[in-house]
């Protein structure tokens, strides 16, 4: 079992910055996959960041084409943490914003590549 704790969301205006913590703990040799999803109210959720390893410890990061050149995903391996930063922020990116844990098996959007989730974090963007 893997435990996902996210951290870091809050109430900004259009334009600033957030960063979002995700603390993992447990089992977390088993996911080589990390994402981030968030989902807006009467939305489905979405896909916006991943970041996964290869055999050779390469890190391969994907975003979604709504916050590519705005966000930035991140992973400290020694703090079982991945980061999610956050700049440029759009009214749009309001959401709830979810951190997953997966084995990579070749899709990193669909959320059913991701095997535990956290509880979610608030992002509210102000215009």
């Amino acid at each position: 079992q893997v435990q996902l704790l996210e951290s870091g969301g809050g109430l900004v205006q259009a334009g600033g910055s957030l960063r979002l913590s995700c603390a993992a703990s447990g089992r977390t040799v088993s996911t080589d996959l990390m994402g981030w999803f968030r989902q807006a109210p009467g939305k489905e959720r979405e896909f916006v960041a991943s970041i996964r390893s290869s055999d050779t410890m390469i890190y391969y990061a994907d975003y979604a084409d709504s916050v590519k050149g705005r966000f930035t995903i991140s992973r400290d391996n020694a703090k079982n943490t991945v980061y999610l930063q956050m700049n440029s922020l759009k009214p749009a990116d309001t959401a709830v914003y979810y951190c997953a844990a997966g084995s990579y098996s070749g899709t990193y959007y669909a959320t059913r590549s991701y095997t535990y989730w956290g509880q979610g974090t608030q992002v509210t963007v102000s215009s």
